[in-house]
């Protein structure tokens, strides 16, 4: 171990106390990883008093982890370290629900699990499940206790049984833990010393000179009294969420220690809510600070040393260059999460299907900084959350678009007030200065099957929503399919009946799980039926594809046509180009580029796409919506 004794005695590692009997690859992993812990909490934290007592107990509860994982768990902890990419391979396919909206409770999960079996799932994002506070709670994330499930869901037991049967089944668990803030109500709450607290409104009012309001609408600023601390409290989200301080040591060895008690669940990927907001620092927006990075590195190697099979994603919608640091850059490169979500690409999809054009997507891609060794994307069309249109300056001026009229042209198309827009979406915390709004709405909605007034007009839009999902599945990364979208449910309005829902309409997107719907999913005659034979093959099509592998070379190509979309991928000699045609109309490609690339159009071309294609002269001509797929 190089310079591990450089702390201060009293915070140095004591390397005979710190052990878990008969496990030496315990031993092996703390020395392994200890200066990966140490040296940011070092950089944080060394100068303050706490930190002696807080160490101590932090090594305490990794190696109580650690003892008290079960064989089964410690067998994962060993294959997960020999093989890294677990996530990153092509057979990785995951589904994203609410427990209550899928099955009701944790235990209904259980029983529904041959359905996500059959559709090929490999991996389940439970959203929030922990033990939140009573509605409004943000959609559970005002949490009151980490060590707890939302009792109406069920206990922590039930979550443990769920975890095995999905290691049974061939499935990871993700569970959503929530960085930033606590419920007001949280006993870490009652303690000032956990919070970011003000006497008076001279700091706040300081900090707010750029701070951006997250939810303008329903909670602007970002600071709220508190009667009980007679002080103003740091709210960047909700009045009932409350900041926490981790300048203050004591912070993070708390956060860690629920980590680790979810680990010990048999959690398996922890998806970590509001990362980059960990940090303040006066003049910024207060994201993505330096500090960010050391506290995940810290967090990241006190999992390896705990319980190397858990994985971390982080839940960062953020620009692009500062996206990809929380893959692990520079200095930490291969020590901070596992994955992140393509927040990009899930934006560029709707523009360009929006506008029926694919220079913005092409462009910013290309200039996307490259994904960081060991690391890799969650590619998805939808999710939970609104779409925040972020299309930048530099973006749109590399292909001669303005901005801010692109992002006030696709919230005023996904509301459905564009002329010719398809969409059934909803304005979500619009800025009346600006006329900017994000978006509210189901994949289906969005893409034109609420609107569809015949059935030439609902085949359209279904194959809008596989033609998103083609590129999300061939990109590169973990492709997450949304609840629902397998079947195309539509918008649900029953939020509005709902006070403490109503004034939230990111909630028509996060409709019940329509059960008879899924009956018909083995009926080509259906919608059902057409979108799930069409998942399923780009699911079979991706699984035989190792050019889709993460660490594969991946390079977006333009196509000579500003309507087809290109996308190349090689891995393992092994090569794939994908294009796509995101118009309504038929498009050509010169053959040209297709065997610049090294392809030849071959017969099967067409069959993830699940429709013929054939050469025209010299052009491969794609029907509305279709996608082709050919291997190298």
């Amino acid at each position: 171990m190089q310079n591990r004794h450089a702390m201060r005695p009293e915070v140095r590692a004591d390397f005979e106390t710190t052990r878990v009997e008969g496990d030496d690859a315990f031993a092996v992993r703390l020395e392994r990883f200890f200066t990966e812990l140490r040296d940011p909490l070092f950089a944080l934290y060394g100068n303050d008093a706490r930190f002696p007592a807080a160490w101590e107990r932090l090594l305490e509860a990794i190696a109580s982890t650690a003892a008290g994982r079960s064989r089964e768990l410690r067998m994962l902890d060993h294959e997960r370290e020999v093989t890294p990419d677990w996530l990153q391979r092509e057979q990785a396919v995951g589904y994203v629900t609410y427990v209550d909206r899928f099955a009701g409770t944790l235990t209904g999960v259980r029983e529904r699990l041959p359905y996500l079996r059959e559709l090929g799932v490999t991996y389940l994002h439970l959203m929030p499940l922990l033990a939140a506070r009573p509605a409004p709670n943000d959609g559970g994330y005002a949490v009151v206790d980490y060590g707890a499930v939302e009792p109406a869901l069920g206990t922590m037991d039930d979550l443990s049984a769920l975890a095995d049967d999905l290691r049974g089944e061939g499935m990871a668990l993700c569970v959503d833990l929530v960085l930033n803030h606590v419920a007001a109500e949280h006993p870490w709450a009652r303690d000032p010393a956990f919070l970011r607290t003000f006497e008076d409104r001279s700091e706040p009012d300081a900090y707010e000179r750029t701070l951006p309001d997250v939810f303008p609408d329903t909670a602007p600023g970002s600071f709220t009294w508190s009667d009980e601390h007679e002080r103003w409290v740091w709210t960047t989200f909700n009045a009932y969420q409350w900041d926490l301080d981790y300048t203050n040591p004591d912070v993070f060895v708390a956060m860690a220690e629920a980590m680790l008690g979810l680990a010990r669940a048999g959690v398996d990927v922890l998806r970590l809510d509001a990362a980059p907001f960990l940090w303040k620092r006066l003049g910024t927006n207060c994201q993505n600070q330096p500090e960010v990075h050391e506290l995940l590195q810290a967090f990241r190697a006190a999992m390896r040393i705990a319980a190397p099979a858990v994985a971390f994603k982080a839940e960062a919608i953020v620009a692009p260059q500062d996206l990809v640091p929380y893959l692990g850059t520079g200095k930490h490169e291969g020590k901070e999460c596992d994955l992140a979500y393509h927040n990009v690409l899930m934006v560029l999809l709707w523009s360009a299907l929006a506008s029926g054009r694919v220079g913005l997507m092409t462009s910013t891609l290309l200039a996307m900084p490259p994904v960081p060794p060991g690391a890799g994307w969650l590619t998805y069309v939808r999710c939970h959350d609104d779409i925040g249109w972020a299309i930048t300056p530099e973006d749109a001026a590399r292909v001669h678009e303005d901005a801010y009229l692109h992002r006030r042209f696709l919230a005023d198309w996904y509301a459905g007030e564009f002329p010719g827009s398809f969409a059934r979406g909803a304005r979500f915390q619009p800025d009346p200065r600006t006329g900017e709004a994000r978006t509210s709405g189901s994949c289906a909605s969005l893409a034109g099957l609420e609107s569809a007034p015949d059935a030439v007009a609902a085949e359209l839009a279904i194959r809008r929503v596989l033609l998103l999902y083609a590129i999300a599945f061939a990109h590169g990364g973990l492709p997450l399919i949304y609840m629902g979208d397998e079947l195309g449910l539509p918008n649900d309005a029953s939020y509005l009946q709902d006070p403490h829902k109503a004034d939230d309409n990111r909630w028509m997107h996060r409709p019940a799980m329509d059960w008879s719907a899924a009956e018909r999913r083995h009926d080509p005659g259906t919608v059902e039926g057409q979108l799930w034979a069409g998942l399923r093959r780009l699911i079979e099509a991706r699984r035989a594809t190792r050019a889709i592998h993460v660490q594969g070379a991946v390079e977006p190509i333009w196509t000579g046509n500003d309507h087809v979309f290109g996308l190349c991928r090689a891995q393992a000699g092994e090569r794939l180009l994908v294009l796509g045609n995101f118009t309504a109309e038929p498009q050509a490609v010169g053959l040209g580029v297709v065997h610049e690339h090294g392809f030849e159009l071959t017969e099967d071309a067409g069959t993830v796409d699940g429709r013929p294609v054939e050469p025209y002269h010299d052009f491969v001509v794609l029907a509305p919506y279709q996608h082709l797929w050919l291997s190298g």
